[in-house]
């Protein structure tokens, strides 16, 4: 288990030493290319050390790596701040955001899939503003003691992160929920009911599958606690696993962490009531049935 950025370097180093690998370099060529020393190469590929945006340019251009999509995305993982658009919005808001929050933002500005595990709270990006506000307050240690301009930079950075729905491509979001998400009173009644009825609107978006595991299922195999599945353009190897815990994030990178929690997602939504179904049960609660 490791946390974010030394997730991202690790990432980073093995593709860039998978596309040296593609290119017949050994690591004292590339270096030679490039004008290094061997031994920062095999830093770099490890993981061992952090990597400048333009040192990766240096390995990219030297590797004849052209694809822009793909360069993009190792630039993300070098903590790259030139990006444009939505992918780099969230440095506006360093004052207010933690490390760990901000490496979440950047995996999942860049991911093309989430699979998500919800087991209290709505998911972020399907969240109302009265809903991300009350959650908000709640959630952070200390806030109620903070100015109201926290916490509406806060809240502020909840809704951007929903830009990912309707960006071109879309991320495509696959969300399973405990019905306690549902039936968790958050806000008052009246906000609740907004943000159910949220739900049922996103639920209709193409890119977006909600299913509810209801409580007749039962425990089930997520009943430990919610994660985050991410998975990226062109490299499963990038692919990581988010949890959640109460002062930090942890990530887990490897193969069998990520086989374990796609086989329990998978398994969650086998279990859970069918994207149609799951509909008229959020219907239903509204109705108050």
């Amino acid at each position: 288990m490791q946390h974010g950025p030394a997730v991202r370097r690790r990432k980073l180093g093995a593709e860039l030493r998978a596309l040296r690998t593609r290119t017949g370099l050994t690591s004292g060529e590339a270096a030679r290319l490039v004008g290094w020393h061997q031994s920062k190469v095999s830093r770099i590929e490890t993981g061992a050390s952090g990597v400048k945006p333009s040192d990766v340019r240096l390995l990219l251009d030297a590797y004849r790596v052209s694809d822009p999509e793909l360069r993009e995305l190792l630039l993300m993982l070098a903590g790259s701040d030139d990006g444009i658009g939505r992918h780099h919005w969230w440095h506006a808001y360093r004052g207010v955001l933690p490390p760990a929050y901000r490496d979440f933002i950047s995996l999942e500005s860049q991911a093309s899939a989430m699979r998500t595990l919800e087991t209290s709270v709505v998911p972020g990006l399907l969240q109302t503003p009265e809903y991300a506000r009350a959650v908000t307050r709640a959630a952070v240690r200390g806030l109620r003691d903070e100015p109201d301009e926290r916490l509406d930079a806060l809240v502020q950075v909840r809704l951007a992160r929903q830009e990912v729905l309707r960006a071109r491509p879309p991320l495509r979001l696959s969300a399973v929920l405990d019905e306690a998400v549902l039936r968790r009173e958050v806000g008052g009644p009246e906000v609740m009911e907004r943000q159910l009825l949220r739900l049922l609107e996103a639920a209709r978006l193409p890119q977006v599958r909600i299913q509810v595991l209801p409580f007749s299922a039962g425990a089930h195999i997520g009943i430990t606690g919610p994660f985050v599945i991410f998975s990226f353009p062109r490299t499963s190897d990038l692919d990581v696993v988010v949890l959640d815990h109460m002062t930090s994030s942890l990530y887990l990178e490897r193969k069998e962490d990520l086989e374990a929690y796609v086989e329990a997602f998978n398994s969650l939504q086998a279990h859970a009531l069918s994207p149609e179904e799951s509909l008229d049960h959020i219907a239903g609660i509204v109705d108050g049935a």
